[in-house]
This record gives C-alpha cells, sequence and structure tokens, in this order.
C-alpha cells in the first residue's frame, strides 16, 4: 500500500518541507492560456507568463532566501536585473517541463498523492498523519485543501519527467575510477622562492613615471559624486500596524466563515492487507483472506498480533497494522467507505482495493468539531488586517504619490499624515558596484538612485517621485548633502603610486630572474639552490596552495624526474622540483561510491539542461522586453 512513497523516495525528500517553506513557482490558477496580452511578460508555446505570476514567483524566491539566509538576507538581492531575469528564465524553464509532461500525459495518480503528503515530517503526530496538522499548515498558507494537492500533483509530476531526464545519464565505474585516480594522484616536491623584495635595492622609480601614472589613471583616483538622502517607506506592513479591529467585526467575520474553521472527522483504523497484482491468482488470494477473516474474527483481540503475522503491508504489519488517524479522502475510496462506516471497535467484512483484500479494524474516532472564535481569533485577525491594508494601501499610495510630489519641498507633511518615521541614509555613490549595493537597503534601487542624483533633487532639494521599489511597497526620498566628482590631489596619492610601480618592478625582475633559473635546470644545469623540505599535494587539496602553483605542479610533464615548473604567487616566484609521483593502490570503495553520486549528478544535471535548451528550440518563446524592464526599474 505504501510503495509509491518506497519507490520514490527522492520526491518525498525533495517534497518534505512544502508546507513550510513557499511552494514552486507555478501554481493551481498559473498554468493558463490565452491571457490578456497586456499583463504578459513572456508566452511560451500557446501559454503566457504573466506579470501577477512573475511578481508571485519574486515574491516567493525572496522568502525563500529570507528563510535560507536568516539574518543574511538583504532584500536588494532580489531588486537586481540579473535577480529579475532568472526568475523569470526559471519560469519559461518550467513552463517548458509542464507543456512535455502534458504531451506525454504523464500524470500522478491520487494514492501516489495521498502517499507523499501522509509522510510529510511536519505533519506527522507522534509517528502518525495528523489531517489537524494538515489542515492547519495550509491555513497558515492560506490555500485550501484542492489548491496545495492540485500544485503539490502538478509538481510532482514534474519531477517525474526530470527524474527520467536524469535517470538517461550513465557514469561507468571505469570513468568513476579514473576520476578518482586523477584527484588522489599525489605529487612529492620542493620549493624554492625568490622574493621580490631581493631586488629592491636594484628598482628606483623617477618623479616623472609616478607624474606620468597619475596623469594616464585619472579616473583610478576619482571620488564619485556622492550624497546622503532622507526618505520615507509606505508599505503594507506599516498600514498594517496602524489598523485596529472591533470584537463585532471578528465575530461578524466568525459567523459568515464558520465552515473554514470546522475540523473534518477523523478516523483510526488498523488493517490486514493480503496483496494482489497483475500476477497474482486473486481466487487463492481471496481464499487466503478468508482464513486469515475466520482467524480475526475467533479472536479479534488479537488483531493487532494477527495483523503482524498475516499482512503483506511492509509499512504497518510490524505496528500491528496501525495506519494512524486519517480524514474521509485520504485513502482509496474502497477502504475509505468501508471505515467511516464501521463502528469503533468493529471489524470489517474483506474488502477489495486495487491493492488487494483488507481486514479493517476501527479503533478511534475523532467527532469533527468547530474550532471556538478564541481559538481562532488571532487567524481572524490577521486576516482582516491583512484585507483592509489592502484595500487601505491602494489610495493611501495614490495620496502619498500626490503628497511627495505637490509638497516637494520637504516629506514632513507626508509622514504625519501617514504616522511614518523619516530616516536617514548613509553617503550614496551615484553608481554602486554590487557590493556596496547589497548594503544600501531600501535605496539599493536603480530608478531612486537616478531620481536622488537628478539636477532638480540636487540642486533644488526637492523629493524624488514615489518609487515601487517592491510590490505594495513605496519610497521617496529627498537630498539632504551633496558632494560632487573630484579627483584625489597627485601630492595625497603621489606615494601610493611609487610604491605601486616599485612593487612592479620588483616583481618583474623576480619572475625573470625565476624563469632563467627555470630554463637552466630544465636544460640539466647544475642544481645549486636551497630547496625547502619535500611536500606533497594532490588535487583534493587544491585550497592549500595558490591556484597558480598548483596548476604549473600538476600539468608538469612527469614521464622523466626530477621535473621542474615555475609560477608566480603575490609578487614572488616560485620553482617547484617534483621528485615522486604515486597513486592509491587500491581505490576505496565508499569514496567510489561518493564520487559515482556526486559524477552521475553532475552529468544528470548536464543533461536537464540539454533537456531544456532542446525545449527552447522546439517551442516559441517570446519576452516582453519592455515589460520585463519596466519591472527591473521597479
Amino acid at each position: 500500500m505504501f510503495d509509491a512513497v518506497r519507490n520514490n523516495k527522492r520526491i518525498v525528500q525533495i517534497f518534505l518541507a512544502l508546507i513550510a517553506l513557499p511552494f514552486a513557482f507555478f501554481g493551481i490558477d498559473s498554468y493558463v492560456r490565452n491571457s490578456g496580452a497586456g499583463s504578459d511578460l513572456a508566452s511560451v508555446g500557446d501559454t503566457k507568463i504573466t506579470i501577477p505570476q512573475f511578481e508571485q514567483a519574486w515574491r516567493e524566491r525572496q522568502d525563500q532566501m529570507r528563510q535560507a539566509l536568516g539574518a543574511n538576507y538583504k532584500p536588494e538581492m532580489m531588486n537586481t536585473p540579473e535577480a529579475k531575469l532568472a526568475i523569470l528564465d526559471s519560469l519559461i524553464d518550467q513552463r517548458l517541463l509542464l507543456l512535455e509532461a502534458e504531451k506525454n500525459r504523464l500524470q500522478t495518480s491520487d494514492d501516489v498523492l495521498r502517499e507523499v503528503i501522509s509522510k510529510i515530517a511536519s505533519l506527522q503526530e507522534n509517528g502518525q498523519f495528523s489531517m489537524e496538522r494538515y489542515e492547519s499548515a495550509l491555513r497558515a498558507q492560506g490555500m485550501s485543501r484542492p489548491q496545495f494537492e492540485a500544485r503539490l500533483r502538478q509538481d510532482l509530476t514534474l519531477q517525474q519527467l526530470i527524474g527520467a531526464v536524469g535517470d538517461a545519464a550513465f557514469v561507468s565505474q571505469t570513468q568513476v575510477d579514473a576520476m578518482l585516480r586523477m584527484q588522489s594522484e599525489e605529487r612529492q616536491f620542493s620549493e624554492f622562492r625568490i622574493a621580490p623584495e631581493l631586488f629592491a635595492d636594484k628598482v628606483r622609480i623617477e618623479t616623472s613615471a609616478v607624474r606620468k601614472y597619475y596623469d594616464e589613471n585619472m579616473t583610478l583616483f576619482e571620488v564619485p559624486e556622492q550624497l546622503r538622502a532622507e526618505y520615507l517607506l509606505l508599505s503594507l506592513d506599516t498600514l498594517l500596524e496602524q489598523i485596529t479591529l472591533a470584537d463585532s467585526e471578528v465575530k461578524a467575520w466568525y459567523d459568515s466563515h464558520k465552515e473554514r474553521y470546522e475540523q473534518a472527522e477523523e478516523r483510526r483504523a488498523s488493517h490486514i492487507l493480503i496483496m494482489t497484482d497483475a500476477d497474482t491468482d486473486k481466487t487463492k488470494a481471496r481464499a487466503r483472506a478468508e482464513e486469515v477473516l475466520k482467524e480475526v474474527r475467533k479472536s479479534p483481540a488479537k488483531f493487532a498480533e494477527l495483523a503482524k503475522q498475516y499482512s503483506q503491508d511492509p509499512g504497518s504489519a510490524e505496528k500491528g497494522g496501525d495506519l494512524g488517524f486519517f480524514s474521509r479522502g485520504m485513502m482509496v475510496k474502497a477502504f475509505d467507505d468501508s471505515v467511516f462506516k464501521q463502528k469503533e471497535g468493529e471489524i470489517s467484512g474483506l474488502v477489495q482495493s486495487e491493492f488487494g483484500y483488507h481486514i479493517i479494524k476501527v479503533t478511534g474516532i475523532k467527532a469533527g468539531k468547530l474550532r471556538s472564535i478564541d481559538e481562532v481569533r488571532p487567524e481572524i485577525e490577521a486576516e482582516l488586517k491583512r484585507q483592509a491594508a489592502s484595500r487601505k494601501f491602494a489610495e493611501a499610495a495614490e495620496v502619498f504619490t500626490n503628497m511627495v510630489y505637490e509638497q516637494s519641498d520637504s516629506l514632513q507633511p507626508v509622514a504625519e499624515k501617514f504616522k511614518l518615521k523619516i530616516q536617514q541614509s548613509a553617503w550614496l555613490p551615484k553608481k554602486p558596484d554590487a557590493k556596496v549595493m547589497a548594503t544600501l537597503g531600501p535605496l539599493a534601487n536603480e530608478k531612486i538612485l537616478a531620481a536622488l542624483f537628478a539636477e532638480d533633487a540636487v540642486k533644488n532639494r526637492r523629493n524624488t517621485e514615489a518609487v515601487e521599489i517592491a510590490p505594495n511597497t513605496l519610497l521617496a526620498a529627498r537630498v539632504l548633502e551633496y558632494v560632487p566628482a573630484a579627483s584625489k590631489p597627485f601630492d595625497t596619492v603621489k606615494a601610493d603610486i611609487e610604491k605601486l610601480l616599485k612593487s612592479r618592478e620588483e616583481a618583474a625582475l623576480a619572475r625573470s630572474s625565476g624563469e632563467a633559473r627555470l630554463a637552466e635546470l630544465k636544460k640539466g644545469g647544475e642544481d645549486k639552490l636551497a630547496w625547502s623540505p619535500l611536500k606533497s599535494a594532490s588535487r583534493l587539496q587544491a585550497r592549500q596552495m595558490p591556484p597558480a602553483a598548483m596548476q604549473a605542479l600538476f600539468k608538469a610533464d612527469v614521464q622523466s624526474l626530477p621535473a621542474y615548473v615555475g609560477a608566480g604567487d603575490d609578487g614572488s616566484y616560485l620553482l617547484y622540483k617534483i621528485v615522486k609521483v604515486s597513486h592509491p593502490e587500491k581505490i576505496d570503495e565508499k569514496a567510489r561510491q561518493g564520487m559515482q553520486r556526486e559524477y552521475s549528478a553532475l552529468v544528470a544535471q548536464e543533461e536537464l539542461a540539454a533537456y531544456l535548451a532542446g525545449l527552447r528550440q522546439r517551442y516559441k518563446i517570446n519576452i516582453n522586453t519592455a515589460a520585463l524592464a519596466s519591472r527591473e526599474r521597479q
């Protein structure tokens, strides 16, 4: 009965966190055809990817990043054009897979769906599936059972297709062993370092050379224009904090939505299963089941012992046939119908399903009940506040936008109107790199920065327009201080330039000396160098040595030893004398299995990438670049 889950452990593992974490980008209402072109970001075949679908995916990806990175998460990470284009690419790939799954008539059966849901760890209570936890988790996500189950069914179907592509990837043991031998190869060597400091007395830098470098590289010494700003944020969250609810509103909602707070009846059952399949003699199986039923009828108190002895369901036999509590619809129909007709303690006759013949005992009943208003008050208040904030935000956004424009000499009136705190920034560069952008918080937005550095904002200290920096989040800012771009004076950077040029000359002399010695050694010249004690390295220790040194050591021709190679390292030049090359006598089986998994996963990933590339060639894909650009500016 539980073969579907046992044979698809990878699928189960992938979807264990579906309740607690954001879902995949496509939901039940995302797979649409012929939607209005005005709201389309892209089309794949005859299906559309709309702006609302993109924004949903973007929000869900933000939630995933927030949960994965915790305190290290910064909202601006997802506000870059590259991040948004990556999300659109993912949506296109998923839509391609959906079309292929549909074309190949791939489906996920009700039985597999039930099995996967029943094995989600967060829905377990005392080792058994809990319908109460299931419904509570769905309420927390704002989803109904049909919505979630349709979405999970879709994702499981996609996993079938992806799994089939990955399973086609084959890596032989010969390939794995060759890779392991290459990684485990060990080279013993000595080292001789030629330091740049040895040539310090031979290098003199003239002032004219320093001046020339300064004049030819003025951009290196520029201090870009920068400014400090104050700003206001208007978001759904800020409005939520300002909303209060009367008890009468909560009660009115509760009274008109009681069906949402009803907990379905649950029943606990144990069973004995005599399995049947295409190769089973069903007559013999039924006869066997009838014999077991007679024995159960004689000793009903020993049902658990008899289940351990006779049941062929490996998932429940060891537990005396116990299946835990479940609600109507969680089991196959024949099984379900019988359980919900029986009384507590009653043992059924033979119940036939596609799995075989069941003998069922109902061991517990939890009557359906209506959760009290006090129990669900936090949920209702959160829902009503979200609704009120959403309604209020549309109106507030218009007023906010108009006020920052019409009263452009100050943000104070807007702050007072909406009870917002005016915040101040640190110094902002006009064109920050990615590292600096990641520190700017809500101001990490190209449109906001462009507005702040505009002439009117800088010269007249006027408010910027209100900019949507994220869904349901507006920001307006105003310049406080401005410093124009300027070059550092020559005298302040002269010493730094001289030091730079001197180190370059010393490094060049060190390399020249090293290469000359290396050439002499390779010709068979006398070796009088004071080599270091022997060291060893393998490709598995790549991080323990400079990359250039590792590359030189393992590219060296070792047909004849000793072999000599050289490499630069932070101004020094390193000579290496390789004296021995060794390989492991025997490949460790555990290492082989690990490499097999890693190598197979890599090949499978490449197969999937190639498969998706092929699908992109077969299906017509159009991207609304204007619409995408407008999303990138927000």
